[in-house]
């Protein structure tokens, strides 16, 4: 039988030659060795690439105390935040911004809008290992709807019919056609088998609020609570779930009572990432140590013209000049520190945002800017006088240029209003300004549409539905469009975008009105916030595009990872296989 040649054979070799022979054949032998171990490391440094493991931790520090960690009663930031990783929907967000199946294998929407079917996946169990059904889903709407629950969330499902057809489908069927309706979808679903034994005036008071059992990527694993009886942390372990099984192996939620003890606890190491950090702390923030995410929110930030209080805005030479002067990057600057995006539009995130030369096109500089709004003006008949300020002939009437803004009383919009009014001086404009508590600016300002100009804030959510601020049918409270903008063909875009089947149809549609509402101006805009979130850079998250809300930052952190290594493509594969 032929041997063959092995390692010990070699050491045979050696030891037993010549001894003038020994020395030379173990220093050949060494140095063979050497070079294909250098050989190995260095090929392996130039083939192998970097990949992702399971395990590592995670501790984020969050402001508030969570009370209803139920995605039917969360309404407060901590609430949704522990709600976004224990709980699981029909869909969610993916990274690129798009709505996609969760809990769904699939949902059809039926030709005329009305019905949505929707189909289970067979693999989805809740962190006591009960299988997630349809009746779930039943129950989880059913709850919301039910009126003495008194849910933040009944008005996104009222007059909407649930039909269970087996254990993995059922018809969600609406009243009229409504596209955006699908965005409803992200709603956590409850496990009936632990809820439907409660009242539903106890449902407030269940431990299962504090002690949540979902079916998210996360799950309970250890609640710390004060003598008080609140929430001081949890602990989160990472599900079991085939489908949705995430990178890290545990997530910790501190609270906190404040932003400078969330500040503190960041400086002292205790966590590695939060959201609740004031914008004009970020840039002290160790850059090395940490990454700032900075999504757009789906809030957009305006200055709402009443036409029917003031003269002089329903000049459009006005509405023009007051636009050209300012300058929506400094604005975001002195009221955000930085942490917004300059907005031409409103909607949810600057995508669309028109392309049109006069609205997007940069005036070089401000004295440009200044130079070019006197100019409208004047070409308008308005006579500047020697004091600085404008003047013009209107119904046999000298009227000056005099304006009145009305805001709330909060240090973002107090330094929004500065900017603004800066501008607007500085241009010549006589402008008088009024601060109110949100409460009292909403019952005696916005209700009864009682201004000339409002700052203020509207969230138009991810739908990007327009139609409840600008529709004319909106125009009088409870309605939203504050401005009483109206106007016929915007109207027929409006209830396009809000019926239409093809998702192209609708951004046309949403586009179009906005080109219309930028040229008449009815309100100027100026910026959406940003969620800031401040993460240790050992975090690697996934791109957080299109989020409705800073919770939903989480939908995606199954993909979240700590851990790294590396291996040969040809072993990486055969790994993910």
């Amino acid at each position: 039988m032929k041997r063959f040649f092995s390692f010990s054979r070699i050491i045979s070799i050696i030891e037993f030659a010549k001894t003038s022979d020994r020395w030379l054949l173990r220093a050949l032998f060494f140095i063979t060795v050497g070079t294909l171990v250098w050989f190995l490391l260095a090929a392996n440094q130039v083939v192998s690439v970097p990949g992702v493991t399971a395990g590592g931790t995670f501790t984020e520090g969050i402001l508030g105390t969570p009370r209803f960690a139920n995605p039917v009663l969360a309404l407060t930031r901590a609430d949704q935040d522990i709600s976004a990783l224990v709980y699981s929907g029909l869909m969610k967000i993916a990274p690129d911004g798009t709505l996609v199946p969760d809990v769904a294998e699939s949902v059809n929407v039926s030709d005329d809008g009305l019905t949505y079917t929707v189909n289970l996946r067979s693999d989805v169990v809740f962190h006591d290992q009960a299988p997630l059904t349809a009746t779930d889903v039943l129950f989880t709407i059913s709850l919301v709807q039910n009126a003495d629950l008194k849910s933040p969330f009944r008005g996104n499902w009222n007059d909407v019919v649930v039909e269970v057809v087996d254990e993995s489908s059922l018809l969600i069927t609406l009243p009229e056609p409504y596209a955006p309706f699908i965005e409803n979808f992200t709603l956590g679903i409850l496990p009936a088998h632990i809820w439907q034994s409660v009242p539903i005036e106890q449902v407030p008071f269940s431990e299962y609020n504090t002690t949540p059992v979902g079916s998210g990527p996360y799950k309970v694993q250890k609640a710390t609570f004060s003598r008080s009886g609140t929430v001081e942390s949890y602990e989160l372990a990472a599900t079991e779930n085939t489908y949705n099984a995430p990178l890290i192996e545990q997530v910790t939620f501190k609270f906190y009572e404040s932003e400078g003890a969330i500040v503190n606890a960041l400086a002292a190491k205790d966590i590695e990432a939060t959201t609740h950090i004031p914008s004009e702390l970020v840039p002290s923030i160790d850059q090395e140590a940490y990454s700032v995410v900075s999504s757009a929110l789906p809030r957009t930030f305006a200055l709402f013209f009443n036409q029917n209080r003031s003269t002089v805005l329903r000049d459009a030479a006005v509405r023009e000049a007051l636009d050209i002067v300012l300058d929506r990057q400094l604005v975001v600057d002195q009221a955000l520190n930085g942490n917004g995006f300059p907005s031409l539009a409103s909607t949810a995130t600057n995508e669309t945002a028109l392309e049109s030369e006069e609205v997007n096109s940069p005036v070089e500089t401000e004295s440009d800017r200044f130079t070019i709004a006197r100019s409208v003006l004047e070409n308008a008949d308005w006579t500047q006088t020697e004091s600085g300020g404008w003047e013009k002939e209107i119904d046999d009437s000298t009227v000056p240029l005099q304006l009145s803004i009305r805001t709330a009383n909060n240090p973002t919009l107090e330094a929004t209003l500065a900017a603004v009014v800066e501008a607007w001086k500085e241009l010549g404009v006589d402008v008088q300004t009024e601060q109110y508590d949100q409460t009292d600016l909403v019952q005696a300002v916005i209700r009864p549409r009682d201004f000339s100009v409002l700052l203020f804030g509207l969230d138009v959510s991810r739908s990007q539905d327009l139609f409840p601020f600008w529709h004319s049918s909106q125009q009088n409270d409870p309605g939203l469009n504050i401005a009483q903008y109206a106007n016929l063909t915007v109207d027929d875009y409006l209830e396009t975008a809000r019926t239409a089947q093809v998702s192209t149809e609708r951004t046309e549609a949403t586009t179009d009105a906005l080109e219309i509402i930028q040229a008449e101006r009815p309100a100027l805009f100026l910026f959406q916030p940003a969620n800031v979130y401040v993460i240790k850079r050992s975090v690697k998250t996934a791109d957080m595009i299109g989020i409705g809300r800073p919770s939903d930052r989480f939908s995606n952190i199954a993909q979240w990872h700590t851990s790294t290594n590396e291996l040969w493509p040809f072993f990486r594969e055969e790994t993910q296989d």
